[in-house]
């Protein structure tokens, strides 16, 4: 009986007629929970609404990409605001280019998934997909790869921190503090009133009472009045993951918090009071 070929010459074909193992691509795609490819990616991300910090500063976020004002634009600009817009693509439609020009004058833009569903619950395809999928949007569109990821009310599980993970998300974002479309400030928990580190998110309304930038002010005046800043989000989320070293191992540096511990009282499972 004539012998078959060697078992490296059939890997070397399967790997040519594309049946082989598939790439590191970036934003996690053809990769499954528990195999090689999500192993690889390392730790689950850290869940926060809140950064330890000693700085007096907090966190401007906004939510979908509904609103597209330019005199937002103007106010990021001239106070230079490091905001951070979290973007759903079936929302931001054909608003793509007023969020460029955001990005222009300091704004970050990060991940809100692509449709905006209720990720808690679903398997494990259908919510990779959903971020997965706005991580190459946004590459894309703009040449950025994410870092921050919002989920949608705030509703997450366990398999939500792996596809996160799988898609080169570094952190997923909640919030302590809502600026409502009428300007006042509600509390998911804790003290009912700012402290530093604290997370804002602005959600996206319909007709608000007053503006996007008309409710940045006036949030702004209350920020002075308390001693507070607006700091930069990605910047402040640094040191709550873990970094490779240059030999591509994990640094022994031990991070804030374990990834996929959330940083705040509240159930690590639950959304927010307020849907986003």
């Amino acid at each position: 009986m004539r012998a078959g070929p060697p078992a490296a010459v059939l890997a070397l074909l399967a790997v040519l007629a594309g049946c082989g193992p598939p790439g590191g691509a970036q934003d996690g795609v053809g990769q499954s929970p528990g195999g090689a490819a999500a192993s690889a990616v390392g730790p689950l991300p850290p869940v926060v609404d809140r950064v330890p910090t000693r700085d007096k500063v907090v966190f401007l976020t906004y939510d979908d990409g509904a609103e597209r004002d330019p005199r937002f634009i103007d106010l990021v600009r001239e106070r230079r605001l490091p905001v951070s817009m979290f973007l759903t693509d079936s929302v931001v439609g054909p608003g793509y280019a007023h969020f460029a020009r955001l990005r222009a004058v300091g704004a970050s833009l990060q991940n809100h998934t692509l449709d905006h569903r209720a990720l808690r619950g679903l398997p494990y395809a259908g919510q990779r997909a959903e971020i997965c999928g706005q991580q190459r949007k946004l590459r894309s569109r703009f040449g950025v790869r994410p870092r921050l990821f919002r989920p949608p009310y705030g509703a997450y599980d366990t398999t939500t921190l792996r596809a996160a993970a799988d898609c080169g998300i570094e952190a997923v974002v909640l919030w302590r503090v809502t600026l409502e479309p009428d300007g006042h400030l509600t509390y998911t928990h804790g003290p009912h009133r700012l402290n530093p580190g604290d997370i804002i998110s602005v959600p996206s309304g319909e007709a608000p009472p007053l503006s996007l930038a008309q409710r940045t002010s006036r949030l702004l005046a209350e920020l002075e009045k308390r001693g507070l800043t607006a700091g930069h989000l990605e910047h402040h989320t640094d040191h709550l993951v873990p970094r490779a070293a240059p030999d591509e191992h994990r640094s022994p540096a031990v991070p804030a918090a374990t990834p996929g511990e959330h940083l705040s009282p509240s159930s690590p499972s639950a959304a927010p009071d307020e849907p986003r």
